[in-house]
Order: structure tokens, then sequence, then C-alpha cells
């Protein structure tokens, strides 16, 4: 009996400990530390950014992580339109558990095998990295709507995508002439980060 006893004593104290390991694991909806969904966006932002510039991502793997975030940000988009521009409980739960998904995307992604063979000097690359800054900085003032962020990421999206293709073609460099036509195709979304950013609406 009193060996019955101590069983079961230990077994409730143990279940008593193991309570805030569970909750922690199965409590994937809650933000990181109080932070709000903007929070996050711009935080992803910043380290897709640092990936870009360290040659952590390489070209495909950042276009991957802009189409992601895109999604997330057209689905943000589209639950404020339901909801006369706010986000109810349940939809911070989805946005959150997205989110978690796409930080650990972003980790394995810069903590795998494949880099990127980036030249500091490189004006692509600068401007890649300083687009992905400014974007993430216009998600965290608000002055980036989610339409407008997911309509900024795909095209991010789609010129990684021919950086990748450029560079597997030729060796894992951009010729003069690729080099010249990508900062003409980047011109064109830094001039929509700036409108986009000035045009008034607010996230």
């Amino acid at each position: 009996m009193n060996c019955t006893l101590k069983i079961s004593f230990l077994s409730t104290a143990l279940a008593i400990l193991a309570l805030p390991l569970v909750a922690q694991n199965t409590n994937t909806s809650a933000p990181v530390n109080g932070e709000t969904i903007r929070d996050r966006k711009e935080k992803q932002q910043d380290r897709i950014a640092n990936g870009v510039k360290s040659g952590g991502l390489t070209a495909g793997e950042t276009t991957n992580l802009e189409k992601k975030e895109a999604a997330v940000n057209q689905e943000e988009h589209d639950m404020r339109k339901l909801d006369n521009g706010k986000l109810t409980t349940a939809d911070k739960k989805t946005l959150t558990q997205q989110q978690n998904q796409m930080s650990k995307q972003i980790y394995q992604d810069k903590h795998n095998s494949a880099v990127q063979n980036t030249n500091p000097k490189s004006e692509v690359g600068k401007r890649a990295e300083n687009q992905q800054d400014r974007i993430g900085q216009g998600i965290k003032s608000g002055q980036l709507t989610a339409g407008e962020a997911a309509h900024l990421e795909n095209n991010e999206a789609k010129i990684n995508k021919e950086v990748r293709n450029d560079r597997a073609a030729n060796g894992g460099k951009l010729t003069q002439q690729e080099r010249a036509k990508v900062n003409r195709q980047q011109n064109r979304p830094s001039r929509q980060i700036y409108r986009d950013k000035h045009n008034g609406r607010h996230q």
C-alpha cells in the first residue's frame, strides 16, 4: 500500500512538472516574446536581407522565401479585407503559425550547405539586400499594407529567380550584360517601394 502511494505520488509530481513543457510545445500560435504580426514580418525581412548579404541564402532559396512571404502577406490582406481592416484572434493564430514555419525555413536555408558566392562590390547583391531592408522598414512603420508587401515580394521573387537562372547558366556569375539588365529591373520595384510607402495608405 505504501509503495503504491509512493508510485502514485511520483507519477502525479512528474505530470505536474511536465505540464509547462507540454504547454510550451503545443502553444505554437503564441507570438514570440509578445511580438506582433507586423514585428515578425519586419524581422523576417531583415533576416532574409542579412542572408542575401552574407551569402547564406542562395538566389533560389531567396526566391522561395519571397514567394512564401508574399503568400502570407496576401492572406493577411484578404483576412483584413473580410473584417474591416482588422485581424480576428483566429486570423492572428493562423498567421503566427505560418510565420513560425517561415522562421524555421529561413533558419534552415541560412544554415544548410548551399551558399551564394557573393561579391561585396556587386551592385546587384547590394540592391537586393537594400530593397529587402526597405520593404521590412515599410512593414514595420505601417507604410506598406499587407497587399502592397505581397505585390512587392512577388516582384522581388521574380528578379531573384532570374538572377539564379543567369548564375546557373554562367558558372555562378553574372555577365556584365546580365548585371545591367537586373539593375534596370531592380529600378522598377525600387520606385514602386517608394510610391507604396508614400501613397497615404497605412496598415
